[in-house]
């Protein structure tokens, strides 16, 4: 059984009196512990596709799978469980509390959860251990996004979503970021998904799906791995 699925997901807006199809009969399937990247361009489906996912919103028509559970017959109360539990959010903006230590912001984190892992540990992870009592004020971008990463690890959850998480940084640290999720993946075996409208970053990922217009264009798995080291865009 596939870990996430989407089985004909739609989801329309209303503007006033028209309606916008953000996702026509989006289907596809990801496995326990992939690096997974949604590609395509602006006005896609992609962020649609995660709030989702995420359980940010709900969608008009069509299943969506997490495991066994079938996320897209929630309760609103279900759906705060769910994204407080289940889901690690990593955004291009990293939305750090300004007036909390990159500690006490990944700590955050951990106070909400069940079965949170050790925010210092987290720091560790992210190679943020000696600026654990920084505020975010004192750290470069790359730092605070790996503040951002390490705060939703802290989490423990089942599936990590990134929203062009490389979006807001330089090239150089776009890339450490992106290996950092990359080794992420494969250390932990967290299934993490990866938005992006950048075409290079599918060189990393065990399957990439393409999406155009509100429906998988393309779904293809990788069987020779690029490391992020090597991507160039």
């Amino acid at each position: 059984m596939a870990f996430v699925t989407f089985d004909n997901v739609c989801k329309i807006y209303q503007m006033g009196e028209v309606q916008v199809a953000a996702l026509d009969g989006m289907c596809f399937e990801i496995e326990q512990g992939e690096l997974v990247v949604v590609v395509g361009p602006s006005g896609s489906g992609k962020t649609t596709l995660l709030n989702l996912l995420g359980g940010m919103d709900t969608c008009s028509a069509g299943r969506i799978m997490l495991g066994e559970r079938v996320i897209s017959a929630l309760s609103e109360k279900e759906l705060t469980q769910y994204r407080r539990h289940d889901i690690g959010f990593v955004f291009q903006f990293y939305n750090l509390v300004q007036n909390l230590t990159a500690l006490e912001n990944v700590e955050l984190a951990s106070q909400i959860c069940d079965d949170p892992l050790p925010a210092d540990e987290m720091l560790e992870l992210v190679g943020l251990g000696e600026r654990m009592d920084n505020f975010p004020a004192q750290l470069s971008g790359g730092e605070q996004q790996r503040v951002a990463i390490a705060r939703a690890l802290a989490k423990n959850p089942q599936l990590l979503l990134c929203d062009e998480p490389t979006g807001a940084l330089d090239y150089r640290t776009g890339k450490s970021i992106l290996k950092l999720l990359q080794d992420t993946c494969y250390s932990s075996g967290k299934t993490v998904v990866l938005i992006t409208h950048n075409t290079a970053f599918t060189a990393i990922a065990n399957r990439v799906i393409t999406v155009k217009e509100g429906k998988a264009l393309r779904i293809e798995t990788n069987d020779h791995l690029a490391s992020a080291e090597s991507v160039e865009w």
